[in-house]
């Protein structure tokens, strides 16, 4: 009786996980508008615990946004206090009212402060 009720579990489970994103298929086309923002970001000595700490503040409340399709944050493998956000906008409108929100302004004042060195680059998907 206890095997049953742990399979359930099990399968329950499964059923509520959220599914990989699957990368390269078909149905990953963006939209003709869409742009995907590229940010490279390096900390200021003594200062990447902090500029983490604000660069995952601004994740949850980015992706709730409307017009954000992707809002990822990464930390470099090869070199300490390096970052790198990778963005998707359904349109270039759409990241610019994401520059006019609270958490984007709060960002905006802090990251002279907390950023060594700074690079952003707009794309836009080919394939």
């Amino acid at each position: 009786m206890a095997k049953s009720k742990a399979k359930k579990v099990k399968r329950k489970a499964r059923k509520t996980a959220r599914p990989a994103r699957k990368t390269g298929a078909k149905n990953d086309k963006l939209p003709k508008e869409a742009v995907t923002l590229m940010v490279h970001l390096r900390s200021r000595d003594g200062q990447e615990l902090l500029l983490e700490a604000e660069l995952r503040a601004l994740v949850a409340p980015t992706r709730k946004e409307e017009g954000c399709l992707v809002y990822d944050l990464h930390r470099s493998a090869d070199a300490a206090g390096a970052f790198l956000l990778h963005e998707v906008w359904a349109t270039r409108d759409a990241h610019t009212a994401h520059t006019r929100t609270d958490h984007y302004l709060r960002w905006n004042a802090r990251k002279d402060a907390l950023c060594a060195d700074r690079a952003l680059s707009f794309w836009k998907q080919v394939l």
